[in-house]
C-alpha cells in the first residue's frame, strides 16, 4: 500500500521547502555557516543579514534577529501539518521523520526561554522544574496522534533533558568563547561537536550516555582560553530529568573539578587525584579520598598542564582511562571513576614522546577529541577588529557595564600608540586582560619578554647551539618583546625597522610549525 504524503499537496513548494530548511536547522552546529545558509533558504527576503560569524560582539544578547521571524512561521506551518495529518491519517516514512525535525525545532525554541532561566539560576535538586508539564502536552499533542506512528525516537522526558543540555551548550561558548575572528568561530563550533558530536540526530539517540568515556584533549598556547574550553565541554554534559519528581539528577554548576598538575609535586598530585590512606606518606595523617573518587558519573575533572606530568603518573592516569579503575595511595583496593577527563596543555605532545618525555600509549588515550585554541595573533590576522571587541568583552568584565565604552577605548588609544596594532601578544588573551587592568590602575602597560624564552636563549648560548642567524632572530625578538613595538626595538638594536619585523615574523612561523 502506497502512504499518503504528509498533505504535502496542500503546501506550496516554496512552504515544503521551508520544512526541510528548518528540520536542518534543528539538528545543525549553531555555530558553522550551515546555520546561516539554512535560515537564508528558509526565510527568503525576509532573511537578515548577521555576519559570517555569530558572537557576542555582533549580538550581545545571542538573540538572532531571524530566528523570531521563523518562529512565527514554523507556529503556523506546524499547526497545518498536524490538521493534514489528523485528515489523511497516512504518512510516509520520509516525510514522518520531516514532520519530526520540524515540531522538534518547534518545540526548542517554543521552551528556549524558559530552559534560558533554568540555566541562569541552576538546577539545584530542591528545584521543581514546573514548566514539563507544559512541555509533556505540546509533545503528545504534536506526536501522539492515534494511528499514526510519529514519535521520536526519544520521549518527552529525555527529549526535554536534551534540550536543557542545548541551551547549556549555546550559553557556555556562546559567552566565554569570545572573538569575531574565524579561527574563534572555528573554536566555538569545534567544542560544539565535543559536547554533540557532528550527529546530533545520533547523539540524542544513543551517544548521550558515553560521551563521558571519551577523553577530550585541548591544545593552544598559554592564555588562549584552554580553560574555558574545558568548563563548556564538561558543564554542558548530559544531565538526566525525572518526570515524577520534576528535577534534574544533577546541578551542572558542582560537577567541574579543575587541578593544575604544573603547580604540585608528583606526591600531591597523586594525593590530589588518587587519594591516599592514613600513613601512606608523610603528612598523610588520615584518609582521603581524591578527585577521582568526590566526582560523580556525571561530573568532569580538568587536569591542566597534562604535558608537566611524570611517567610514572602517566602510567596510573593511563590506567583510569583504560579501565575507568585506581587506587588510592597506600591501598590495594580497586576503586571506580565514573566521571569524564579533560586534559589541557601548552606543550608540544609530539616532541615529547619523541623525547621519551611522554609515554605514546598514555597520548593516544588522551586524544580521542582533540580541541586546539588559536592564540590572539592568529585571530587579530583573521580579523584585525576582533581586538576591539575582545577590549569591550574585558572592560564590561572587568570595570563593569557604566565605565565599559570609556575603558575600552582609553585601552585601545594606548595600544594604538605604545605597542601598535602589529604587537604580537606573546601572552595571548591573558596578557591582554592584564593590559586592561594595567591600564585601568595605571593608565600604562609595559610588557615584559616571557621568562621562559630568556632562559631557553640563555641555556642554547651556553651549550653553544645556536648559529648566527638564529642568534640575532631570537635576540630580536627578545628585545622586540621588551620594547613592545618594531619602532623602538629597531633603534635599541640599531636595526631598520623592517628588519626587526622580518626576523620577528620568522620567529612567530618557526614557533607555530613546532
Amino acid at each position: 500500500m502506497t502512504c499518503t504524503i504528509i498533505r504535502m499537496s496542500l503546501l506550496t513548494e516554496t512552504e515544503r521547502s521551508f520544512v526541510d530548511d528548518v528540520s536542518q536547522l534543528a539538528y545543525c552546529n549553531p555555530f558553522l555557516p550551515e546555520r546561516i545558509e539554512y535560515e537564508r533558504q528558509a526565510l527568503g527576503v525576509e532573511f537578515v543579514e548577521t555576519g559570517e560569524v555569530w558572537h557576542v560582539g555582533s549580538d550581545p544578547d545571542g538573540r538572532n534577529p531571524n530566528v523570531p521571524k521563523l518562529n512565527v512561521r514554523v507556529e503556523a506551518v506546524a499547526e497545518d501539518l498536524r490538521a493534514g495529518l489528523l485528515t489523511t491519517r497516512r504518512v510516509g516514512k520520509k516525510e514522518a521523520r520531516l514532520y519530526r525535525d520540524f515540531v522538534i525545532y518547534l518545540l526548542y525554541n517554543r521552551y528556549e526561554d524558559l530552559f534560558k532561566g533554568v540555566v541562569e539560576e541552576g538546577c539545584s535538586a530542591e528545584r521543581r522544574i514546573e514548566f514539563f508539564g507544559d512541555f509533556r502536552e505540546d509533545f503528545a499533542r504534536f506526536f501522539e496522534l492515534d494511528g499514526l506512528t510519529l514519535q521520536p525516537e526519544s520521549d518527552a522526558t529525555h527529549l526535554f533533558a536534551c534540550f536543557f543540555q542545548v541551551r547549556r551548550a549555546f550559553k557556555l561558548i556562546f559567552r566565554h568563547i569570545v572573538g569575531g575572528s574565524t579561527p574563534a568561530a572555528r573554536l566555538r563550533a569545534a567544542v560544539w561537536q565535543s559536547i554533540f558530536t557532528h550527529d546530533m540526530r545520533r547523539y540524542r539517540r544513543s551517544l548521550y550516555e558515553h560521551m563521558g568515556d571519551i577523553t577530550t584533549l585541548v591544545t593552544g598556547p598559554t592564555g588562549t582560553g584552554k580553560e574555558l574550553v574545558a568548563r563548556a565541554v564538561g558543564m554542558a554534559r548530559y544531565i538526566p530529568f525525572d518526570a515524577e519528581t520534576r528535577r534534574f539528577a544533577e546541578d551542572f554548576e558542582g560537577s567541574f573539578y579543575a587541578l593544575n598538575l604544573s603547580a604540585l609535586s608528583p606526591t600531591l598530585i597523586e594525593s590530589e587525584l588518587f587519594g591516599h590512606r592514613r600513613g601512606a606518606f608523610t603528612g598523610a595523617l588520615e584518609d582521603r579520598p581524591g578527585w577521582l573518587e568526590e566526582c560523580p558519573p556525571l561530573g568532569t575533572v580538568f587536569l591542566d598542564e597534562i604535558g608537566e606530568v611524570e611517567p610514572a603518573i602517566q602510567v596510573k592516569l593511563l590506567r583510569v582511562l583504560q579501565t575507568r579503575v585506581f587506587q588510592r595511595l597506600g591501598e590495594a583496593v580497586d576503586r571506580k571513576f565514573q566521571g569524564k577527563i579533560i586534559a589541557a596543555t601548552n606543550r608540544d605532545l609530539e616532541t615529547a614522546m619523541r623525547a621519551g618525555r611522554l609515554r605514546e600509549d598514555f597520548y593516544y588515550r588522551l586524544c580521542s577529541d582533540l580541541v586546539k585554541t588559536p592564540s590572539l595573533d592568529e585571530q587579530l590576522a583573521d580579523s584585525p577588529d576582533a581586538l576591539h571587541q575582545l577590549v569591550c568583552h574585558l572592560t564590561q568584565r572587568i570595570a563593569g557595564a557604566d565605565e565599559a565604552t570609556a575603558l575600552a577605548e582609553e585601552v585601545e588609544n594606548w595600544i594604538d600608540h605604545h605597542l601598535g596594532r602589529q604587537y604580537p601578544w606573546p601572552g595571548n588573551v591573558r596578557e591582554l586582560e592584564q593590559c586592561v587592568r594595567n591600564v585601568m590602575i595605571r593608565g600604562d602597560y609595559r610588557p615584559q619578554a616571557p621568562a621562559a624564552a630568556e632562559d631557553d636563549l640563555v641555556q642554547r648560548l651556553l651549550e653553544g647551539t645556536l648559529s648566527a642567524d638564529e642568534l640575532l632572530t631570537r635576540y630580536v625578538q627578545l628585545v622586540y618583546g621588551q620594547a613592545g613595538t618594531y619602532q623602538e626595538a629597531a633603534r635599541r638594536l640599531g636595526l631598520d625597522r623592517r628588519t626587526v619585523k622580518a626576523r620577528v615574523a620568522e620567529s612567530k612561523s618557526e614557533e607555530s610549525s613546532r
